[in-house]
């Protein structure tokens, strides 16, 4: 299904600003999941996809805090598709992504009809120029960008800190800037692992 889906970005002095209906970019499955869908049967997902207000703000370019932070459950971030990262668990603490019916760009909706990822999205290119571009950001203002390093190189948390990240140049705002940042990977927790920063959450 496609979905008239709002997203922007924009930088208001030392302030970042995302806004949207939280509806992504790209088509999806159909939620909830049919009786007489296969999948049906491992996940019978009730929830249907609806816009979200999104409104949140964090710093233009975020620092690192003197220790880091744990993740709440549910969203810890937004993709640029305009749907929202959430943390590796669903409700009941498992790994998502290893229990869990998604459609075929990895999301699905929860109980209040919010499409969300709980690892990267498929559906988009994440190479730019070797090294993976900016994907989303976390809560706490720092780019989560895709599964490859500065030189091409496929990333596996050994490659990552605790918190699922590293500092080297990256293209930020336009310009090379030498910052902390998530990477995806194809391993548990998936996007972020801990906050590096200080979070600004969404209201529950």
């Amino acid at each position: 299904m496609n979905w008239p889906s709002s997203f922007d970005v924009m930088v208001n002095g030392s302030v970042r600003v995302l806004t949207g209906n939280s509806l992504p970019s790209h088509p999806t499955g159909e939620f909830p999941i049919s009786r007489s869908s296969e999948a049906y049967s491992y996940d019978p997902n009730p929830n249907g996809i609806s816009s979200q207000s999104l409104r949140i703000e964090f710093a233009a370019t975020p620092t690192l805090a003197s220790q880091p932070s744990c993740l709440r459950m549910g969203p810890i971030g937004v993709m640029l598709t305009g749907g929202l990262f959430f943390n590796a668990l669903d409700a009941a603490g498992v790994d998502a992504v290893a229990h869990e019916v998604r459609d075929a760009c990895d999301g699905h909706p929860q109980g209040a009809g919010t499409y969300h990822y709980h690892n990267l999205t498929p559906c988009v290119d994440d190479v730019e120029a070797g090294h993976s571009r900016l994907m989303g950001y976390a809560f706490d203002g720092f780019g989560i960008y895709g599964l490859r390093g500065e030189d091409g190189q496929l990333l596996t948390n050994n490659d990552l800190g605790a918190c699922h990240g590293h500092t080297h140049d990256v293209t930020w705002d336009g310009e090379t800037v030498n910052l902390f940042h998530y990477h995806a990977t194809w391993e548990y927790p998936y996007t972020v692992g801990c906050y590096r920063g200080t979070a600004v959450n969404l209201p529950r």
